[in-house]
């Protein structure tokens, strides 16, 4: 049965609700230990892409490749812990990180967006170069709606060597999650947003990118209205947020995959918990704990591994 009704994840009760769950492993959590090699791929139409490889065997056919979220990279906590985990349990692990996000601005008009799957399309492809044989997905939010719908985009034709997939905290419904998301961490990820829009348009004047629209942004809406969408060829907010709502992408996914969700994740709207369309579906298994906050699951006995992590493991080692 696609739904799993259970969840043995408790968060610490000095973490009483779902904005607190989230923030504390975000800003006091440090995972050492990673020493990342970086691989510089380069895209189809002329950009970059960085690779970040821990890997634990030079003859390991297992990968663990992984997606941050919106304004994320390689290095954060909830990226680096889960390395760390599966690194422990002998499996290599790539972690990417988008156009833009490696430190140094990307070389094209474009930047990334929720249903970029052109880019992780490369990034499988890079892998399976390498020689590894079972491959296993890791989505993070924004990278968890990428992963999605890369998956139901692929469907049957799917490359055999991807085995399962796991994916946490994922606006499955983009639109209705615009509008839930506080103004913290609007205020947050708008500010990183526009200082790209700004260092881009400053680089290359040649794309000429309209910056004099920059005070009027005040909600993730509006940054997509201006600039998400018509950077990357969509309509408006609403036309991009259609298009890459990975809700639409579910049914068509063929390998088993985990969505997990916490119910009181302050990012994800109502239409982010699919009760009842999982029942319905034969590969993608939905998980909703009631707390856990967003990309937190921090958990009361921590020891250095979050509950996200220890779950993973369990589902990708499963039969």
């Amino acid at each position: 049965m696609p739904l799993i009704q259970h969840a043995d994840y408790q968060a610490p009760l000095w973490l009483p609700e779902g904005h607190l769950q989230t923030i504390f492993p975000s800003v006091f959590r440090k995972v050492e230990g990673i020493n990342y090699v970086r691989e510089r791929i380069s895209t189809h139409d002329g950009d970059f892409l960085d690779l970040d490889f821990s890997k634990v065997n030079t003859h390991n056919q297992s990968l663990v490749m992984l997606s941050h979220g919106l304004e994320g990279d390689t290095s954060r906590q909830y990226m680096m812990g889960m390395v760390k985990h599966f690194n422990t349990h002998g499996f290599d692990c790539l972690a990417w990180n988008f156009r833009s996000c490696s430190g140094e601005i990307n070389q094209t008009k474009r930047f990334y967006h929720s249903g970029a799957t052109d880019d992780l399309d490369l990034v499988v492809k890079h892998a399976i170069t390498k020689g590894y044989k079972k491959i296993y997905l890791v989505g993070f939010s924004l990278g968890g709606n990428l992963t999605l719908k890369f998956l139901g985009e692929k469907g049957q034709n799917l490359y055999p060597e991807v085995q399962k997939a796991v994916v946490f905290s994922v606006p499955l419904h983009l639109s209705s999650s615009s509008k839930t998301i506080g103004w913290l961490y609007t205020k947050r990820f708008n500010k990183s947003l526009i200082a790209k829009i700004k260092a881009k348009a400053q680089r290359f004047p040649a794309f000429d990118i309209n910056t004099s629209i920059i005070p009027k942004i005040k909600t993730l809406k509006d940054f997509d209205d201006a600039y998400t969408s018509q950077l990357h060829g969509f309509k408006d907010a609403e036309d991009y947020y259609e298009q890459n709502s990975s809700l639409y992408f579910l049914d068509k996914i063929a390998i088993q995959t985990l969505i997990i969700n916490a119910q009181n994740d302050p990012f994800l709207s109502k239409d982010c918990f699919p009760f009842e369309k999982v029942k319905h579906l034969e590969k993608v298994y939905f998980q909703a704990p009631k707390t856990g906050g967003h990309c937190g699951f921090y958990q009361a006995d921590y020891q250095g591994v979050l509950w996200s992590e220890r779950r993973a493991l369990e589902w990708f080692l499963e039969n």
